[in-house]
């Protein structure tokens, strides 16, 4: 039975990647990139009893379409 690809799919960069590798990527999956999210990502950790939010990283991530 032949699998169909799904139309839309999100692509999310990697840490260990550039955005120009992630396109990339979704190039030879067959996906045109439709769409960029970002949001921040930050850790929270605990500090003589005090919580403390820091940010670590913003996250990238391209939802494509099939061509």
């Amino acid at each position: 039975m032949d699998k169909k690809k799904p139309k839309k799919k999100k692509f999310e960069v990697q840490e260990n990647e550039s955005i120009a590798d992630c396109l990339d990527r979704m190039k030879e999956e067959g996906y045109m990139p439709v769409r960029r999210m970002e949001e921040p990502v930050f850790q929270e950790s605990k500090q003589k009893g005090k919580k403390d939010v820091e940010y670590l990283r913003q996250k990238v991530v391209f939802e494509g379409k099939l061509q």
